[in-house]
């Protein structure tokens, strides 16, 4: 087995944009690094993501798209997301903000 280089997982359309920001987050990429060893292609991950100090659980579904230079995750291997399509995921978080984070609106929606 050896390390994959490269890793591409890809998120829900309809994931907001505060979730956005956490599965990008350096120590949200160690994580995945440091508890998914064996990584191949269309694997699914239910991930909870960090929605505050205040907030309950949240999930997010991420499914890999791409591995490259091998099949395992190491502390070198890069992370990059792609969107697909919408799952009815939302972004659900009205603890800390009357309306929650708003769910990603690409150019021409609305």
């Amino acid at each position: 087995m050896t390390t994959a280089s490269r890793v591409v997982l890809s998120y829900p359309m309809d994931l907001s944009d505060w979730s956005r920001q956490q599965v990008d987050t350096d120590h949200f990429h160690a994580w995945l690094r440091r508890v998914h060893d064996d990584v191949e292609r269309g694997d699914e991950w239910i991930e909870f993501v960090d929605i505050g100090c205040c907030g309950s659980t949240y999930d997010v579904p991420l499914r890999v798209e791409e591995v490259q230079g091998g099949d395992r995750m190491g502390p070198d291997t890069e992370i990059e997301y792609t969107v697909r399509e919408a799952c009815d995921v939302g972004g659900g978080w009205k603890v800390q903000s009357a309306d929650g984070p708003a769910p990603y609106a690409s150019e021409g929606s609305e």
